[in-house]
């Protein structure tokens, strides 16, 4: 068993479960989305796509890829979130690009996670 392939497994799993967590709930109130769950997501997010940074692989490439684009998205419904918290006003509009946003990093992750299973599958012992 490789170690450093479970941590990044774990890894690139739990991103895709706390991004789910987020986005999970309705989409025009903030009473189902929490602020925390949004950061965890990020945080989580990044350490993925840090592991997946080394791999040189054609593969690897696709997979940083993926969760780069996760890594934007997410980071850019905090900033929507936090500009319409302090500066405009939190409307169900707001509310609705916000959980978009996640949702499309829940689409990165999925696809993500898609390709590390199709390539451990494909891996040989």
């Amino acid at each position: 068993m490789n170690l450093d392939k479970v941590i990044a497994g774990f890894f690139i799993i739990l991103a895709m479960t706390v991004n789910f967590g987020f986005f999970y709930g309705d989409m025009y109130s903030l009473d189902s989305h929490s602020k925390y769950e949004l950061f965890a997501a990020i945080i989580i997010n990044i350490i993925a796509t840090v592991l997946k940074i080394g791999d040189k692989t054609q593969m690897g490439s696709v997979l940083l890829a993926t969760s780069l684009v996760a890594d934007i998205q997410l980071i850019a419904a905090a900033i929507v979130w936090t500009v319409a918290t302090y500066v405009y006003v939190m409307d169900a509009a707001t509310i609705s690009t916000i959980v978009s946003l996640s949702g499309g990093a829940l689409l990165a992750n999925i696809v993500s996670v898609a390709l590390y299973i199709g390539d451990t599958l494909k891996s040989k012992r």
